[in-house]
């Protein structure tokens, strides 16, 4: 009589640890949702800054051409190459918080797959308990199938969110270096640019 009761007793704790664990994976699952909204967020944002330095660079090379106010331009051009490299920075920061969040989504499933071994300790708990009944065996039987299912739902949603970040880096990545070159071959030149101008000063 005592070994179903013991038996009973440890499976309502396995059944309450199993319900804190759904919590925690629900739990990080949103946090984890949210937090691949913002940098979702924050690319378009780094595209639209982009666009601004590209029409910024177009209207330096105006000014330059025409020789019109280069000291000016020059650090104006200088102030856009180092906001240039902040935002190479924030790329790389974003990537390494994307990746520090597949690793904490990796330990979840690690934690949820060590608690699938509960489905075999439910079905002998069963053979032996004199106070489960049968109601309460398919309850637990749904739940742990659709936690597999959510699990399953979850992996596919970190692929293609995955699959998503590293199209957006392949694709802005190459295209905000050629800028970063472009702006370093415009401050090269900028110097020339002054020099030819106060000759130009001078000669008038």
């Amino acid at each position: 009589e005592e070994e179903p009761l013991s038996s009973f007793i440890h499976l309502q704790d396995k059944k309450k640890e199993f319900k804190q664990m759904q919590k925690v994976r629900e739990a990080k699952e949103e946090a984890f949702r949210e937090r691949m909204k913002v940098i979702v967020c924050r690319w378009k944002e780094l595209c639209a800054e982009e666009v601004q330095l590209r029409s910024y660079a177009e209207k330096t090379e105006r000014i330059s051409k025409e020789d019109e106010l280069p000291i000016q331009a020059l650090k104006k051009a200088s102030k856009e190459r180092e906001r240039t490299m902040q935002k190479e920075n924030e790329l790389w920061r974003a990537k390494k918080e994307l990746e520090a969040l597949r690793r904490e989504h990796q330990k979840l499933c690690n934690r949820v797959k060590k608690y699938s071994t509960f489905n075999k300790n439910l079905e002998d708990m069963v053979k032996i308990s004199q106070f489960e009944e049968i109601q309460e065996v398919i309850w637990r039987y749904n739940t742990l199938l659709r936690v597999s299912k959510d699990l399953l739902q979850s992996q596919q949603w970190d692929k293609e969110m995955s699959a998503q970040a590293k199209v957006l880096l392949k694709q802005y990545r190459p295209e905000l270096e050629a800028d970063i070159l472009q702006y370093g071959n415009e401050l090269e030149q900028l110097p020339e640019c002054f020099d030819q101008t106060q000759k130009d000063v001078f000669l008038w």
